[in-house]
C-alpha cells in the first residue's frame, strides 16, 4: 500500500519532495481545498441570502484586501519574533471560527457582510509565516522547486474544494456549506498541531534586534521586486476575476462553461509546475520572469480575433505556463534575498502584494472595460506584464550584482 501511495505521490507530483516540507504539503493541501469549499461561494451567499447588492459587496472585497495588505507584512513580522507554527496556528484557529460565525449571521446583512470582510486579515497573517516555514525547512539551491511542490498542493486542493463546496450545498444548504468548510479548516489546524516543526534546519539562531521595516525601506533591488509583483498581481487577477466578465458579457459564453475551461488552470499546475520547475532549474530567475510575465498577459489581446472556446482554452494554457514560471521564481527570489532574521517580514510584504491586485485589478480592469471596451483592457493588461517582467528581471540582475548567494538561490 505505501508503494502505490509513493508511486501515486510522485505520479502527481512529478518527483521526490524534501521530507521536511511534507508536512507544510499537508496543511497547504487542506487550506486552500477549505478556503476555495467556501469562499468561491461567498460572493452568491451574500447576495442571494442576505440581499446585498453588487456595488456594495465589490466595495466589501475591496476593504477585504486592504485589509489583508497590512495583515501581510504584520503577519510576516510576528512569526520572526515568535516564530512560524504559532502564527500559522492562530491563522486556522481564526479561520475556523470566522466560517462557524458564517453560521450564526444567518441573514443579517450588516453581520455577514462585516465577516468577509475580515476574509483577508486571517489568511495573509498566517500565509507569510507559512512561506518563511518553506525557506526554514530546505537550503537555499533547493528553494523554488520546495516553493513549486506547496504550490502543486495547493492547486490540487483548489481543484477539489470548489466541487465539495457544492455538493454540501446539493445535500444540505448555506449552513452545511459553512459548516462543511469549518470542519475542513478544524482538520487542517490538528494536521498543523501535530507535524509542523517548531523549528526548520535553516530557520535564523536567533529572533531578529531590528526593526524589519527600515530594512526592507532601504533595500532597493527588494523594493523593484515589489513593485514587479504588485503589476504582476494585476495581471493575475484580470484572468481570474475580469476575464469571466469578459467572456460572459462580450464574447457570448454562459457562466458554466467559464466554469468548465476554468479548471485547466489547476489542473496543468498540479500535474506540471514541478516537473517544469525542475527541468528550467539551470535558467536564471531574471529569464524566467521576463518570459513568464509576458506569457500570462499578452495571449488574451487575441479575443477580438479568435474568442471560439478551443481558442480560450490555448490563451489560458500560455497564461498557466507563464504563471507557472513567474510563481516558484518569485517566492525563492524573495527567499534569497531576505536576511534570515526578517525572512518573514520579508515574505509577508511581498504576499501583500496579492492583496493589492485583488483590491485594484477589478477596480481598474472593469473601469477600462467600461468606457473603452474589451480590446482595451487586454491592450492595458498585456502593458501592466510587460512592466512587471521589466520590473522584476531588472530587479533580478540588481540583486545578483549585489549579493551573489542569491542567484543560486533563485536559479
Amino acid at each position: 500500500m505505501m508503494r502505490l501511495f509513493a508511486r501515486l505521490f510522485r505520479l502527481v507530483w512529478g518527483g521526490e519532495v524534501d521530507r521536511p516540507l511534507r508536512p507544510v504539503l499537508a496543511v497547504g493541501l487542506v487550506g486552500s481545498m477549505a478556503g476555495s469549499c467556501v469562499w468561491s461561494f461567498v460572493g452568491i451567499w451574500a447576495i442571494r441570502r442576505l440581499g446585498a447588492g453588487q456595488a456594495t459587496l465589490g466595495v466589501i472585497f475591496l476593504v477585504s484586501a486592504v485589509v489583508g495588505i497590512g495583515a501581510g507584512y504584520l503577519g510576516g513580522h510576528l512569526s520572526d519574533h515568535v516564530g512560524r507554527r504559532p502564527l500559522i496556528l492562530v491563522a486556522w484557529a481564526c479561520e475556523a471560527a470566522l466560517l462557524l460565525c458564517f453560521l450564526a449571521a444567518g441573514g443579517n446583512e450588516v453581520a455577514g457582510l462585516g465577516l468577509i470582510c475580515l476574509g483577508g486579515l486571517f489568511f495573509q497573517l498566517g500565509s507569510a509565516a507559512d512561506q518563511a516555514m518553506i525557506a526554514d525547512l530546505v537550503p537555499p539551491p533547493r528553494h523554488e522547486a520546495a516553493y513549486a511542490a506547496v504550490r502543486v498542493a495547493n492547486n490540487l486542493g483548489i481543484t477539489i474544494g470548489p466541487p465539495l463546496g457544492g455538493l454540501l450545498l446539493a445535500l444540505g444548504s448555506w449552513p452545511a456549506l459553512f459548516a462543511g468548510g469549518a470542519a475542513v479548516s478544524c482538520s487542517g489546524f490538528l494536521i498543523a498541531l501535530r507535524f509542523l516543526p517548531r523549528r526548520g534546519a535553516y530557520s535564523p539562531a536567533e529572533p531578529p534586534t531590528r526593526g524589519s521595516l527600515p530594512v526592507i525601506l532601504a533595500d532597493r533591488p527588494f523594493l523593484l521586486f515589489l513593485v514587479s509583483a504588485a503589476f504582476a498581481w494585476l495581471v493575475y487577477v484580470s484572468f481570474e476575476v475580469v476575464l469571466p466578465i469578459s467572456l460572459v458579457q462580450g464574447h457570448g459564453f454562459a457562466p458554466s462553461t467559464w466554469g468548465f475551461i476554468v479548471v485547466v488552470n489547476p489542473f496543468v499546475v498540479t500535474l506540471f509546475q514541478l516537473r517544469l520547475t525542475q527541468r528550467l532549474r539551470g535558467v536564471s530567475a531574471a529569464l524566467k520572469l521576463a518570459l513568464g510575465l509576458p506569457l500570462m498577459g499578452l495571449p488574451f489581446l487575441f479575443l477580438s480575433i479568435a474568442d471560439a472556446v478551443p481558442a480560450v482554452m490555448a490563451m489560458i494554457l500560455v497564461f498557466v505556463l507563464g504563471e507557472m514560471l513567474w510563481v516558484p521564481t518569485s517566492q525563492a527570489m524573495v527567499a534569497g534575498l531576505a536576511p534570515e532574521d526578517v525572512r518573514g517580514a520579508y515574505m509577508g510584504a511581498f504576499g501583500s502584494m496579492a492583496a493589492v491586485g485583488f483590491a485594484l485589478a477589478p477596480l481598474l480592469g472593469l473601469q477600462v472595460r467600461q468606457s473603452l471596451g474589451d480590446t482595451a483592457l487586454w491592450t492595458f493588461v498585456a502593458a501592466l506584464s510587460l512592466v512587471a517582467a521589466a520590473s522584476g528581471a531588472a530587479a533580478c540582475r540588481i540583486a545578483v550584482g549585489r549579493r551573489g548567494p542569491v542567484a543560486a538561490t533563485a536559479g
